[in-house]
């Protein structure tokens, strides 16, 4: 099995609980931090390698958090004319499901690797435990995440915008997701806009969605640290996922 996901609404309606941990003897999650900006090419090298690995049972699973400079990655159902700016920063065909998508400083990039058949191989059940990861870490900053029927990702309501043309009220995206699974291990992951250029975004139709925004944790009035959101994304983890290491 080698097949990029896109989520779709089907997955995010699972009825399997989001709690997905480990079978029992299962090593702890390695949790990695990148200092600095880490180019597209070398991450992507580092997940291919890892996940070999995993899948060989020569490595426990991971978790790489970084920030990357600033670029486009193009999912398998990337559209050109959602390229609205192609000579802004380079583009990056990333091989995960979805469309296109910016990384940029002020971001955590976190790639996810884990072997769903010490898990549960259900695809549907992963993505809906990455949700519920990104939603339990808004939550702790008093931020309310939610899911959409229609469109990927975790959304925030913004109450103090006029609504939309359609009267329905305006509402940003504030974290992205994209996965791969090769020989039933997870790759790519999620991105959580703490304090990114949202201005960025304007090169791209963000995931194929138009209509409406991006935000981050700044835009919302949040004046948090990347150690800070690291700490609440480690917590939360191990909630849904178990130990780390």
């Amino acid at each position: 099995m080698d097949q990029p996901i896109a989520p779709s609404a089907p997955a995010r309606l699972s009825t399997h609980s989001s709690h997905f941990p480990a079978a029992s003897g299962t090593p702890p999650v390695d949790w990695l931090i990148r200092a600095g900006l880490t180019p597209y090419p070398e991450a992507l090298a580092w997940m291919e390698a890892r996940v070999a690995a995993i899948a060989a049972g020569e490595a426990p699973e991971a978790v790489l958090l970084v920030e990357h400079p600033p670029l486009y990655t193009a999912g398998t159902s990337a559209h050109a004319d959602d390229l609205t700016d192609p000579n802004r920063f380079p583009v990056f065909d990333a091989g995960r499901g979805g469309e296109y998508t910016y990384h940029g400083p002020g971001q955590r990039v976190a790639y996810v690797m884990l072997d769903l058949k010490r898990r549960r191989p259900d695809v549907r059940a992963f993505v809906a435990a990455l949700e519920q990861w990104i939603i339990a870490t808004l939550a702790d900053m008093q931020v309310k995440g939610e899911r959409r029927e229609d469109r990927v990702g975790v959304w925030v309501s913004r109450p103090e915008r006029p609504p939309g043309p359609d009267g329905a009220p305006a509402e940003d995206k504030v974290a992205a997701i994209g996965i791969r699974i090769r020989r039933w291990v997870t790759f790519h992951g999620i991105s959580l806009n703490v304090d990114p250029d949202l201005s960025h975004f304007s090169g791209i139709v963000p995931c194929g969605v138009r209509g409406h925004g991006v935000t981050s944790l700044a835009d919302l009035g949040l004046l948090v640290s990347m150690p800070e959101v690291d700490s609440m994304l480690r917590r939360n983890f191990e909630i849904v996922f178990g130990p780390t290491v």
